[in-house]
């Protein structure tokens, strides 16, 4: 896929998360050294979940941003080397740190329709 192609792909997903707004939101989000190997003695994960109230994109920082109730979280635009829809309502992005330093960040959305 064309870098260009990649890029749309990520802005179509925000551009139409605004439908997602009063869903109940669960980000799952995993820390590794090698994203395709998912070993549970080099992964953390985390899990939370909120409603769905806000998104933008932080020009300041390069990020797009979900908010909810006490709950903020941000994925920065120019760190994803990968970005796939794994199911209907369900998202995963794939963030690069370092050399082998990889942010996993699923976004699954409670969507009522």
């Amino acid at each position: 896929m064309s870098e260009e192609r990649f890029q749309l792909k990520i802005i179509a997903f925000f551009e139409t998360i605004a439908k997602y707004y009063g869903s109940k939101t669960e980000i799952t989000e995993g820390i590794c050294s090698d994203p395709i190997n998912l070993d549970a003695n080099l992964t953390t994960w985390n899990l939370s979940d909120f409603e769905l109230i806000r998104s933008a994109y932080r020009k300041n920082g390069n990020k797009f941003m979900m908010e909810g109730p006490s709950r903020y979280y941000e994925i920065s635009a120019d760190r994803i080397i990968d970005f796939k829809q794994l199911g209907r309502n369900h998202f995963e992005f794939i963030e690069l740190y370092g050399e082998s330093v990889y942010r996993i960040t699923k976004v699954r959305f409670h969507y009522k329709y």
